[in-house]
Parts: C-alpha cells; sequence; structure tokens
C-alpha cells in the first residue's frame, strides 16, 4: 500500500483540478432512490427516579430532527450543492411532514416522495440525558419500522417516477438500508443510467451491472462471506466483489485505515484516512462519502480523484457528533490545509 506522503504528493500534483471538480458540483443532477428516514435526537435533564418503575425520568430540553439512512446522502448530496431529486417513501405521519419540510428547505425535489398510509416513516428517535454538569449520554433509542413491504401500486409508482428522471439525471444513487424501497421493478430501472452508484447494506448481487459500489468493511465482509483480515483478504474480496457484482468499480470504505478502489482492468489503490485523530463520530460519513464521490464523477472527476475528495469530505464529518455533512466550501478549506502542511 502506498505511504500517505505518496498519496499526498498526487493530490499536490492534482491540486488545481481537485478544486476545480469542487466548483463544478453545484452543475450536478442527481436523483436518488433511497430508503428515506428521520433521526429524532431527543434530550433533557435527568430530575429523579420515576415511582412507577425504576427508570429515569427526564425534564425535557429539546428535540432535534434530521434526514437518516438514504435520506441522509440525499441531504449530503443538497448540501454539497448539487440539485437533487428524491424518490422514495415516508408515512402519513408527523416524521414524514417534518422529513419533507427539511428537504424542501434544503431546495431538494420531494416530487417522487410517494405516501405509504400504511407503514411509519422510519424513524429512530435516540433519547439522552444527563445530571447536573454531567456528558449528555444515551439511554434508549426507538424504532419505527415495518416489516410489510410497500404495495404493488406503490412499487409501480417508483419506477415510473424514476423512469421518468433518468434522461435528465448525471446520476443515480441507490440509497439502501434494507427498508423496502429498493424492489426489483425499481432497481431495474435505476440501473438502466450509465452512472448508477449503489450504497446498500446487503444484497448487492441485486444491483449487478452498476457503475460503483461503496461498502465498508463488514459489508464487504458480508458480501464475499469471509473476515477481511489483512492485505491479501482485502485484495481478493475486491476481486470477489467485482465478480459478484458485475460492476466496473468497487471502493471499499475501511475506517481509520481508508478507502480501497478496485477496477475490472485488474488495478488496485489504497488511500489512507486523512483524519483519524480527531474521530469523534462516524455515524453517516458513507453517505457523505457516496454523495461527495458522485458528484465528483458527474463533474469529470477520475474514480482516485473522487475518491480522495470523498476521503477528505469524511474526514470533516466525523469530528462532528451525530449524523453530520459538509460542504463543497469547507472541502476546499480542508484540501488547502492538507496541501500546506504537505509543503
Amino acid at each position: 500500500m502506498p505511504e500517505s506522503s505518496t498519496v499526498t504528493t498526487e493530490l499536490i500534483a492534482a491540486r488545481e483540478r481537485l478544486f476545480a471538480l469542487l466548483d463544478r458540483f453545484d452543475q450536478a443532477k442527481v436523483l436518488v432512490v433511497g430508503d428515506l428516514a428521520l433521526d429524532e435526537f431527543l434530550t433533557g435533564q435527568v430530575e429523579r427516579l420515576s415511582r412507577e418503575a425504576p427508570v429515569l425520568i427526564l425534564h425535557h430540553e429539546n428535540t432535534r430532527q434530521i434526514p437518516g439512512g438514504g435520506a441522509n446522502a440525499v441531504y449530503n448530496l443538497a448540501k454539497l450543492g448539487a440539485q437533487v431529486k428524491v424518490a422514495g417513501l415516508v408515512g402519513k405521519d408527523p416524521q414524514g411532514e417534518a422529513l419533507r419540510s427539511i428537504f424542501e428547505a434544503a431546495g431538494i425535489d420531494t416530487g417522487g416522495i410517494f405516501m405509504a398510509a400504511e407503514r411509519p416513516t422510519v424513524t429512530k428517535t435516540r433519547i439522552a440525558g444527563h445530571a447536573r454538569q454531567s456528558v449528555t449520554q444515551q439511554i434508549v433509542r426507538v424504532d419505527r419500522t415495518s416489516e410489510q413491504l410497500p404495495d404493488q401500486e406503490l412499487q409501480m409508482q417508483l419506477a415510473e417516477y424514476v423512469q421518468s428522471e433518468i434522461a435528465t439525471s448525471d446520476a443515480v444513487v441507490c440509497s439502501d438500508y434494507g427498508d423496502g424501497v429498493l424492489m426489483p421493478s425499481v432497481i431495474s430501472v435505476a440501473l438502466s443510467h450509465s452512472r448508477a452508484v449503489v450504497d446498500a447494506q446487503k444484497g448487492l448481487e441485486r444491483y449487478a451491472g452498476a457503475t460503483l459500489f461503496t461498502p465498508n468493511l463488514p459489508e464487504a465482509e458480508q458480501a464475499v462471506g469471509y473476515a477481511i483480515s489483512d492485505f491479501q483478504s482485502l485484495v481478493k474480496a475486491g476481486q470477489d466483489l467485482l465478480k459478484l457484482t458485475q460492476a466496473q468499480h468497487i471502493l471499499i470504505t475501511r475506517g481509520e485505515e481508508g478507502m480501497s478502489l478496485f477496477e475490472r482492468s485488474g488495478e488496485v489503490r489504497h488511500l489512507p484516512a486523512f483524519n483519524y485523530t480527531d474521530v469523534f463520530d462516524v455515524t453517516g460519513a458513507g453517505d457523505t462519502v457516496v454523495a461527495t464521490l458522485t458528484l465528483s464523477l458527474c463533474a469529470g472527476a477520475s474514480l482516485w480523484e473522487a475518491a480522495a475528495l470523498g476521503n477528505l469530505a469524511a474526514s470533516i464529518v466525523v469530528r462532528q457528533f451525530g449524523t453530520a455533512t459538509t460542504t463543497a466550501t469547507e472541502i476546499k478549506e480542508a484540501l488547502q490545509m492538507l496541501l500546506d502542511e504537505a509543503t
């Protein structure tokens, strides 16, 4: 694997091109087909133990709602400056209304969000508490999900919407969290785009022929069926994933170990993590990588350039608690700082 100094040297050589790519992010038109979710963070101060049961009583202080699941990929793309359309489902509930409102405030086209009245909006509510002068800690998480798949009519509506937007989109992102939006009919239409990026937790073979897959290490291990414990098993996994998915490219994100790129030509490239000392929370970092990668490719980047910018974007959001996003301006600043330190 190349030393980080080698990668930094390559970044220095590509300085002007990388900045130019970031400047073109706002020209990209991206369609995201995904399992939309809402993340709620409810916090309060612990007052006392309940008389009814041995549980804490919290005095509510605030509730924060942000896009989660596939909705986080949508939100990341919008914050990076892209023109974004989204295809997905929400329930007939306040959480669905909240998610629509967040999207609309960010300038996201919600014309492809359909209401599934029989299903709740996927919502993950994290309840956290603190005593006076103490750190806030998560106490419990409450999930609202549905085991019921969308009915055939909804699946058809989603597929028809995706089909109608293919020609005017520079890329299609499939963000699959296993909540039922990405059924075979929808996947088939999404993969008809020449630049289809897949971020799926499992069932990668269902997206055979997509342009690019971005599994993290556990997802890659699950797909190939064995542990990735060293350089040899990593390379083998990359090759096996290319065969399994028939993809043009595989990018395995490996946390503090960086990223590894695998091409159908047999070329393998590794990028070290640009930040592994100030990591506070990796939640949602994969969505940031996918969004940055996609916009970079839309702007004309090579896969290595796109991965480098995605890696840099991830190094920004992991410094923040909770699901976070970044902007093209922040990535420019981080790139400039990295280059300044290297020279």
